[in-house]
């Protein structure tokens, strides 16, 4: 009996190797975060190591991606980075979201929940375990280009609009 749950396990991984999740890789960067924005060399290496596999449309996957059901647990935490900051389509939000988005990875990054404990634990990605002198050069900067848009644009034209219910809703 053992031997037959024992097969039917090994079957079963076997099989859902077959099943991929498709990869983040298009590597787009039309709407760039760069294209607008100067991000100093230093920035732009921490967000390399620390940031941009999950919050860009290009991941360096790691060697055990290739495993399912990792693949998918990876490919899922992909998808919601994305979801909640794509540095590679960071232009193509309205300017109000874009400040709102710097003043969350300053808000992020100051209280430590970026990047995820995840990410790091067991020695995974120990480049991305960030020291206070990065996490500041990070703040600072995002705090700078908060400034640049306050100085460029008129401040009504930064702030998120709450959207009102529909009538009768």
């Amino acid at each position: 009996m053992k031997k037959k749950i024992l097969y039917s396990l090994l079957g079963l991984f076997v099989l859902i190797q077959f099943i991929r999740p498709s990869k983040n890789s298009s590597d787009d960067r039309s709407y760039d975060i760069s294209t607008k924005y100067q991000v100093p060399a230093e920035v732009g290496s921490i967000l390399s190591v620390a940031c941009l596999d999950c919050h860009s449309n290009k991941t360096n996957y790691p060697w055990y991606a290739e495993l399912q059901p990792v693949g998918w647990f990876l490919n899922k935490h992909v998808t919601d980075g994305k979801g909640d900051l794509n540095f590679s389509a960071f232009t193509q939000l309205p300017l109000a979201v874009q400040n709102h988005k710097f003043e969350e990875v300053i808000e992020m990054v100051k209280e430590g929940e970026m990047p995820l404990a995840s990410y790091t634990y067991l020695g995974l990605h120990a480049d991305a375990n960030l020291t206070s002198e990065q996490r500041q050069s990070i703040v600072d900067w995002a705090a700078s280009q908060m400034d640049l848009l306050k100085a460029q644009y008129p401040a009504d034209s930064l702030v998120l609009r709450r959207r009102r219910p529909e009538p009768g809703i």
